[in-house]
């Protein structure tokens, strides 16, 4: 496939690697902040192309993984409740919250509708005037222009049966949060590249500065993430700290104009609970106040969110690189994509499902 196909090509990625193994004269811990960029390490095998030198570890990278518990119980709330129909992406029906997830509410019963777009819920309170659609709005900045048009739109169209339940959250004050953490290992950072695509990378530059601190930003493909790290340990062993565009096709400094316009019309930043690690100051997006009426907490007399339980999931410790998914006594045991006790492993872009599907079953190659 064009425009794929040679960014996975091998010989090319193993002269990165080679190149890698060349300038890398003593260990170094990177982290990439995609759940996209860890399936692709983890499915190709990249970490094990590396210098032993080099350690990978993986970051809170996947928005359905990050999604407090309180959301999901309250997702689930609303599933429940007549004359309702809850939309959401495919990948947040799995995730368990306090008792329950929204796959075994649909089972029972509720109208839960499986989309690809916030504005497919929207067509589908169009359709149905005589109920509430409430449309699960997860994600980083990659899906947060999606979900502004919606909200627009329903103004806009005086759609007064349509609602969101907001947890958008924001990629730049994780990473601050990580470096900020006395138990921080990191030393250089591979940013995601779709989010970057949206909003650019100004933001990225004050963390750089402030932490000292290599930041590249970064693709999916093999060779992307090799040629990240390159740069990344380039950097390193040069005793320099900036910030690389290593997804130059794609990602422009100033992002998509556009499409931050439209976030920001619609949203403002606000603190957020992130699953299984806490609340991080400003990290997250919420409606404005000329939008308030389609934010569903406001909408439904929702019950009071509780203190969220983890169990014996360790996702907190594995989103913030602390351990690995085989580290947890319960991956791959108790622990699996159809009973799953945490987040990680079920999302397409958990770190757990992809040591689940790609170190358990093996590996692809490439090409």
């Amino acid at each position: 496939m064009k425009f794929v196909d040679e960014y996975r090509d091998l010989q090319l990625s193993q002269k990165y690697a080679q190149a890698i193994a060349s300038i890398t004269s003593q260990p170094w811990t990177i982290m990439e902040i995609c759940g996209g960029q860890t399936h692709s390490i983890v499915k190709y095998g990249i970490d094990k192309l590396l210098p032993e030198q080099i350690t990978l570890i993986h970051g809170p990278g996947c928005p359905v993984c990050v999604t407090p518990i309180h959301i999901i119980d309250r997702a689930v709330e609303i599933a429940t409740l007549p004359n309702t129909i809850l939309c959401s992406f495919g990948d947040m029906l799995r995730v368990p919250g306090t008792q329950n997830d929204l796959l075994s509410v649909k089972a029972m019963g509720g109208d839960i509708r499986i989309v690809y777009s916030p504005l497919d819920s929207l067509k589908i309170a169009q359709n149905n005037p005589d109920k509430q659609v409430v449309f699960l709005a997860v994600g980083f900045e990659t899906t947060a222009p999606a979900t502004a048009m919606a909200v627009y739109q329903a103004k806009e169209l005086s759609i007064d049966n349509f609602s969101m339940l907001v947890s958008h959250v924001l990629v730049p004050p994780a990473i601050a949060a990580i470096l900020s953490s006395p138990s921080c290992r990191v030393q250089g950072f591979l940013a995601a590249g779709h989010v970057c695509t949206v909003m650019g990378y100004t933001e990225y530059e004050p963390i750089v500065n402030k932490y000292n601190i290599p930041i590249v930003v970064t693709g999916f493909e093999p060779v992307d993430i090799l040629q990240g790290i390159y740069l990344c340990i380039k950097q390193l062993e040069d005793g320099q700290a900036t910030l690389e565009n290593q997804y130059t096709r794609s990602v422009q400094r100033d992002g998509n104009i556009t499409a931050k316009s439209i976030i920001s019309q619609v949203f403002e930043v606000v603190n957020r609970q992130w699953r299984g690690i806490g609340e991080i100051p400003e990290s997250g997006l919420g409606l404005r106040s000329p939008y308030a009426q389609f934010d569903a907490e406001n909408r439904f007399n929702l019950s009071p969110p509780q203190p969220d339980n983890y169990s014996e999931c360790i996702s907190g410790e594995i989103m913030q690189g602390i351990k690995k998914p085989h580290q947890c006594p319960a991956f791959g045991t108790r622990c699996k994509p159809e009973y799953p006790l945490g987040a990680p492993m079920v999302s397409s872009e958990g770190a757990c499902a992809a040591y689940y599907r790609y170190r358990l079953q093996g590996e692809t190659e490439l090409v």
